[in-house]
């Protein structure tokens, strides 16, 4: 059986990796930030358990409806999100077709494709799958928070698409190596996650993407979260936007949950 992680356990664990990242995080490249790692971990640990301070999750399952805009096209249908920690798949029915994006977090690096209307299979970049999609916050922050290469830093207090938010920067340092543009590695992993100031909700969640053969050029992609119900004890938003280049790309609004069903990564993978 696949274990399932319970964050009430696990938030206690979280605390030493608080301690030592802030032990090891003595400066930060973010202008105007204030270099208060502590008070960064502290505040994404209190985001994990806004989220789901009493559930054990191993997987979700979403379901709704969707908007598809892409330059002329405005296409509407039906989708499906299944996701474990590691592993998610996004599909989309139109009446012209299907679109599907599926990613993975593998031992050996992350690996993805989108599949286009035409059902023709398509290789995701690798510089586009350095961080969580972000479309399921509790899974896109846990992910940041457990990894041994974050590096958070504490921005502060801000508006943010007409909210009062807590902003957060958090990107993966990495040893020096042959080969290897860290600075670059830095930049490619950098997410720019906006609490909510009152509830600590995630209500934005920024990265960029970029063109499959040039990964020094930067696309703004923003997802938006609200419209939160509790399901299950855990809180999940219900209404999910995705922004490029400040242009509205998808709407999605689900009706259902499922959570701990018990698919698999093999599940979500098959094509």
């Amino acid at each position: 059986m696949r274990p399932r992680f319970s964050l009430l356990v696990v938030l206690s664990c979280l605390s030493s990796a608080a301690i030592l990242l802030a032990q090891t995080q003595t400066s930060n490249s973010t202008a105007g930030a204030t270099p208060n790692s502590a008070q960064a971990v502290n505040a994404l640990q209190n985001a994990i358990t806004a989220l789901a301070a009493r559930s054990t999750v191993s997987d979700v399952t979403l379901t709704g409806t969707v908007e598809w805009i892409a330059g002329s096209e405005d296409k509407t249908g039906n989708v499906t999100y299944k996701a474990l920690l590691s592993t998610s798949r996004l599909d989309m029915n139109f009446s012209g077709g299907a679109r599907s994006e599926i990613r993975t977090a593998g031992t050996s690096g992350p690996s993805g494709v989108w599949v286009g209307l035409d059902g023709v299979s398509h290789r995701m970049a690798y510089h586009n799958l350095l961080v969580d999609p972000g479309w399921f916050p509790l899974f896109a922050l846990w992910n940041i928070n457990s990894s041994p290469n974050s590096f958070l830093t504490y921005v502060g207090q801000e508006t943010r698409n007409g909210e009062a938010v807590v902003h957060l920067v958090a990107s993966q340092r990495f040893q020096a190596s042959p080969g290897v543009d860290t600075a670059l590695m830095q930049h490619l992993t950098q997410v720019d996650v906006y609490l909510d100031s009152t509830t600590l909700l995630p209500i934005s969640y920024v990265t960029n993407i970029h063109p499959d053969d040039n990964e020094l050029l930067d696309i703004p992609s923003e997802i938006r979260y609200s419209s939160y119900k509790t399901i299950a004890g855990l809180q999940i938003p219900l209404h999910v936007q995705k922004f490029v280049n400040n242009n509205l790309s998808l709407d999605l609004l689900f009706q259902n949950a499922a959570l701990n069903t018990g698919i698999s990564a093999a599940q979500i993978n098959t094509q």
